[in-house]
C-alpha cells in the first residue's frame, strides 16, 4: 500500500524543516563503543528486548527522557504524504576504505571523510551507515526485511539520515558479499581493510524520489531534530545475505512511533 498524496502550501515546507539538532592489507581494532565519535548512538546498556528494551528506554536515565516524552520520534509509519516540489537529493560520495564495526547494536560501516549529501543549499557529510532488521520505517503499514541508515552531519552539527529500504531479491549483492566476508567476529571489534575500497553510492537506486519528515535518532538518547529522507525505491539483496545479518542481530528495530502533528512530504 502506498501513502495517499495531498497538496500543502509552501509555508508547510518551510516550517517543517525549521527544527535543528545539537547534536596495510588491513587490521583489526577491538575497542569500547564509546571511542567511536561518528556514531549518533548512545553506547549505554540498552537493548531491544526485556527490561532494557525500547519500551523502557525513556526510564533508564534522564538523558533518555525524549524516548518516552518526545513528539518528533522515529521511526514512523508513512501512510499519508503531501506531494511537494522538493529539492532533489544529490549524492557526492567518494570511495572509502572498508571500516566495519560490530558495536553491539548493529553492524556499522564508518566512512572516510569527503563524501556529501546536498539538498538544495544544505550540505551534509556522510559519517557512517548501519543496518536494522526489520526496517524501522513502515510504508503503508509494511516493514521491509532490512534497512540501511546513512548518517550525515552538516557544519552546524545537524543530522540528516537517508533510509535505504532493503527487500529480498534473488541475487547476491556484491557489496554486501564484501561486507559480510569481513564481519567482525567479536563484539566491539572493528576491522579496517586499507586495501579494500568501495563506494556506497553503488547501493543507491537510480530513482532518488523520497519521503521526508523531521524525526529523531531511533536509538537512545532519541535526540530530535533529525532530518529524514526515506528513499522510495528499495535495494534488493538475497535471502542468504539477509539471513547472515540476522545471525548477528535477529531483531534490532525500534517500534513505530506516533506521528503527532508532523506532516510527511513526498518529493513525488
Amino acid at each position: 500500500m502506498r501513502p495517499h498524496l495531498h497538496w500543502l502550501g509552501l509555508a508547510l515546507v518551510t516550517s517543517i524543516f525549521s527544527t535543528s539538532l545539537l547534536a596495510s592489507g588491513g587490521h583489526t581494532v577491538s575497542h569500547s563503543k564509546k571511542s567511536h565519535s561518528a556514531a549518533p548512538h548512545d553506547p549505554s546498556h540498552w537493548s531491544y528486548e526485556g527490561s532494557t528494551g525500547a519500551e523502557n528506554w525513556g526510564n533508564m536515565k534522564p538523558e533518555f527522557a525524549l524516548c518516552k516524552s518526545g513528539t518528533q520520534q522515529s521511526p514512523i509509519n508513512i501512510n499519508e504524504a503531501y506531494a511537494q516540489n522538493l529539492d532533489r537529493l544529490q549524492f557526492f560520495y567518494q570511495p572509502s576504505k572498508l571500516n566495519i564495526q560490530n558495536n553491539g547494536h548493529t553492524i556499522q560501516l564508518n566512512y572516510d571523510g569527503g563524501s556529501f549529501l546536498e539538498v538544495g543549499k544544505d550540505r551534509y557529510q556522510l559519517l557512517q551507515f548501519h543496518f536494522h532488521t526489520p526496517s524501522e520505517e513502515a510504508i503503508g503499514g509494511k516493514r521491509y526485511p532490512m534497512v540501511a541508515h546513512l548518517v550525515h552531519k552538516n557544519e552546524a552539527g545537524q543530522l540528516a539520515v537517508v533510509a535505504l529500504l532493503i527487500n529480498q531479491g534473488k541475487a547476491d549483492n556484491p557489496l554486501f558479499t564484501q561486507f559480510w566476508e569481513n564481519l567482525p567476529s567479536e563484539l566491539n571489534e572493528t576491522k579496517i581493510k586499507d586495501d579494500i575500497k568501495y563506494n556506497v553510492a553503488s547501493l543507491l537506486p537510480g530513482n532518488s524520489s523520497y519521503w521526508t519528515f523531521m524525526g529523531s535518532l531511533t536509538t537512545p538518547p532519541c535526540s530530535e531534530g533529525v532530518r529524514w529522507f526515506v528513499l522510495k525505491e528499495p535495494l534488493n539483496i538475497s535471502a542468504k545475505q539477509i539471513s547472515r545479518f540476522k545471525r548477528e542481530f535477529a531483531m534490532n528495530a525500534r517500534p513505530l512511533q506516533p506521528l503527532f502533528e508532523r506532516a510527511v512530504l513526498d518529493s513525488n
